[in-house]
């Protein structure tokens, strides 16, 4: 089909990948709790993950079309991220305040009291970490919907190279 496209193909499985890999990584290793708007901005690079890899087994229009849909929900995620980072940034209201890490199935009530007392509380309205300003979900936006954008340009790059 072409290198755009090939670049294109690339680019939606990447994108995700490491963006899921950071924010994994700032978790594991960083001691970074996620809120609930940051989980929710995974869910979308978690679905972009199964067109981007079923592009690289499919044929002709279909494999164009995964791309595509990878490209979508990689930018379903900056949008929630541009949501998120507006919500720390105090540009609007979020939708939740907070979110607990305590699992609670399997323990007795005074477990899950302790539990939660002794939990982290996470604030989806409070950035735990940035660089230069920008948070995290900035990161995401600014990632994501700029993978996104990429990716569609390669793609019509694709159309205008027949």
């Amino acid at each position: 089909m072409g290198r755009s496209f090939d670049l294109a193909r690339v680019a939606a499985l990447l994108i995700p990948t490491a963006l899921l890999a950071g924010a994994w990584g700032s978790q594991l290793l960083g001691g970074l709790y996620p809120c609930e708007m940051c989980l929710w901005q995974r869910w979308p690079h978690y679905a972009a993950l199964v067109p981007a890899a079923l592009a690289f087994a499919a044929d002709g229009r279909t494999r164009v079309a995964l791309v595509a849909l990878a490209a979508l929900l990689i930018a379903v995620s900056g949008a929630i991220g541009l949501f998120h980072a507006g919500v720390e940034y105090g540009w609007w209201r979020g939708i939740t305040s907070c979110t607990s890490t305590v699992p609670l199935g399997g323990a007795s009530a005074d477990d899950r009291l302790a539990a939660i007392l002794n939990a982290p509380l996470v604030r989806c309205d409070r950035a735990p970490w940035t660089l230069a300003g920008v948070s995290l979900a900035g990161f995401n936006a600014l990632f994501s919907l700029g993978g996104a954008l990429t990716i569609w340009l390669l793609l019509s790059g694709r159309k205008a190279a027949r």
